[in-house]
C-alpha cells in the first residue's frame, strides 16, 4: 500500500511539471520539476491567441539580487521576437516566497527558495508558428540570470 501511495503521489508531481531544456551555458539542477506551463507536460507545449496561460517555476538563485526582469522571447528563424508587455518588465510582484503565499519585497537571497507565479497573456497578434521560447529572470544591472529556461511551443488558433 505504501509502495502505491509513492507511485500515485510520484506520477503526481511528474504530470504537473514541464518538460523544459537549459538554457545555453546554464546549468540548474532538476530544472524540469521546478516549471509548470498551463496543462503542458510535454512539448512543444500548445499556445492558444487569445488566451492566458498559467506559469510558475521555483528557483533558487545563485547570487544576491535586488531587481529582477523578464527576458521573454520566441526563436523565430534565429531571430528573438520579445513577448509584447512582458519582455523587459519586473519581474518583482510576480515573485512569492517559498510558502507561495507571501510577496517578495525584490531582495533575493543566494540559495533562498522563491516561487514565480505568471500567466501568458497569448495575443491575437501574434502568428501561428513553431517556435523555442526563451524565459529568463534576469539582473538587469548585471545580467546574471536568477533562473532561465526553453520550452519549445506552438502558437496556435
Amino acid at each position: 500500500m505504501k509502495c502505491l501511495l509513492l507511485v500515485v503521489f510520484g506520477l503526481a508531481a511528474l504530470c504537473s511539471a514541464t518538460q523544459v531544456n537549459q538554457c545555453p551555458n546554464e546549468h540548474i539542477a532538476d530544472l524540469e520539476s521546478k516549471v509548470s506551463i498551463g496543462a503542458c507536460n510535454k512539448p512543444p507545449c500548445r499556445l492558444r491567441k487569445n488566451t492566458k496561460v498559467p506559469l510558475t517555476f521555483k528557483f533558487q538563485p545563485e547570487f544576491n539580487f535586488k531587481n529582477l526582469t523578464q527576458v521573454v522571447n520566441a526563436n523565430l528563424l534565429g531571430i528573438p521576437f520579445p513577448f509584447v508587455g512582458v519582455d523587459g518588465t519586473t519581474a518583482c510582484d510576480k515573485i512569492y516566497e517559498e510558502d507561495e503565499k507571501t510577496k517578495n519585497n525584490c531582495q533575493f537571497q543566494k540559495g533562498k527558495s522563491y516561487v514565480f507565479k505568471n500567466t501568458i497573456d497569448v495575443l491575437q497578434i501574434y502568428p501561428r508558428v513553431k517556435t523555442v521560447v526563451h524565459w529568463s529572470l534576469t539582473d538587469p544591472q548585471t545580467g546574471k540570470n536568477a533562473i532561465c529556461f526553453e520550452v519549445p511551443a506552438r502558437i496556435t488558433n
